[in-house]
């Protein structure tokens, strides 16, 4: 993927005295009196800013924050916030600057953080108004934000159009070469791991990737179908039994290349769904009508374990049963564990499965952890982001 990228830019000192405008994801949770409860994005943000003040910018930067009306401002949509947190990180004040899309005073080495941009009339439906003063705003256009890559909004999309210089921030830059090592060029064998509730939310990921991986490894309610599909009992587990001919499609399809979708041999049942829940292990075969089935088996867990130690290239996406509660997280664990132990190149992404990253303690094991989920998601779907695609587009001139 040839894109302009922001470090290269400052390393030719392009940078210097110029308006700098970065769309970050600074959509972090808040509590009820308003404070950050998990800063992970922020942190994420801050080497593109001191990038750009290094350079001798003039910069701004912006990001949504929950899901505002446009053109109705309310003090809950505020990025007040993520200013202090911010000006904590960068050690310097960052003002917080509203009603900015005619006009923006910032002078070169300071930073500026402009309010919610998804209140401006016009960002959400990328309006070409909008987007023009968005790139009046600015010399050099720095999106780094992967998290909302997928949609061609205004300050996405829209002004990479029209922006005098577009180009991909320090954070998008290594989720694209990221991306581009796990799918684009990847060491073989390439295993996948797709987990999550249901089928139907994944299955266009699950069709894409049965023509490219090698082992594609199914977790959660999406097991539970497979398993189905496969003629085994799977009691009253969540499963969605109108998409066993697309399981079976996705098997075939694997078996055509001499690859393989994994049907767990044994399973952990329960008789109810909940943190007390008993937990009894059982062989696949042996599932009863009002079993629960809400983690795979030591034995399956194991054989899994040892493939994607031999693996070349791992992604994952999603926890291989519900790891919230412990006697049920013995399968996730291994899998986590085995690709901490593998010497594959490894990316991660999905909210469950950053929170799995986090119980087990092996952020520091995973070759990359992708901060985008919807993005993430529709990479493996085999899109082409909007992002990625105005980016390319500039780039080429």
């Amino acid at each position: 993927m040839h894109i302009l990228r922001f470090s290269d830019l400052c390393a030719q000192g392009k940078a210097q005295g110029q308006r700098v405008f970065i769309r970050a994801d600074l959509n972090v949770p808040l509590n009820d009196a308003g404070q950050i409860t998990e800063d992970t994005r922020v942190r994420a943000s801050v080497p593109a800013i001191e990038m750009a003040l290094q350079a001798g910018a003039a910069v701004m930067v912006t990001s949504h924050l929950g899901r505002p009306t446009e053109g109705a401002f309310k003090p809950a949509d505020s990025l007040a916030p993520v200013a202090r947190r911010l000006s904590e990180l960068l050690g310097r004040d960052v003002p917080l600057v509203a009603n900015w899309v005619d006009g923006v005073q910032v002078a070169p080495g300071q930073v500026v953080l402009l309010e919610n941009c998804r209140v401006n009339v016009g960002e959400k439906k990328n309006k070409e108004e909008l987007a023009r003063k968005l790139a009046a705003l600015c010399d050099i256009f720095v999106h780094d934000a992967f998290g909302t890559a997928h949609r061609a909004e205004g300050t996405t999309y829209g002004i990479a159009q029209y922006a005098p210089i577009a180009c991909a921030g320090p954070l998008l830059s290594a989720e694209i070469d990221a991306i581009s090592k796990a799918l684009a060029n990847p060491a073989r064998p390439l295993a996948a791991i797709v987990a999550g509730s249901k089928v139907s939310t994944k299955l266009t990921i699950l069709q894409s990737l049965a023509n490219n991986v090698d082992q594609l490894i199914v977790g959660g309610g999406i097991a539970n179908t497979f398993m189905l599909a496969a003629g085994l009992n799977i009691g009253k587990s969540l499963a969605e039994p109108d998409l066993l001919d697309d399981a079976k499609a996705v098997i075939a399809a694997m078996a055509a290349r001499g690859a393989e979708v994994p049907i767990p041999t044994d399973v952990v049942t329960a008789k109810t769904f909940g943190a007390d829940a008993a937990a009894t292990v059982k062989k696949a075969t042996e599932v009863a009508d009002d079993d629960l089935i809400l983690d795979i088996g030591p034995e399956t867990a194991a054989r899994l374990a040892a493939q994607l130690k031999q693996a070349g290239t791992i992604v994952w996406n999603g926890p291989v049963g519900v790891f919230e509660f412990d006697q049920f997280a013995d399968g996730t664990k291994a899998i986590a564990e085995a690709i901490a132990q593998s010497s594959a190149f490894s990316i991660a992404g999905g909210g469950d499965t950053l929170a799995a990253i986090a119980k087990y303690g092996i952020e520091d094991k995973v070759g990359y952890i992708s901060t985008g989920g919807g993005a993430f998601l529709e990479v493996l779907e085999g899109k082409t982001l909007p992002a990625f695609e105005i980016l390319e587009k500039r780039a080429q001139g």
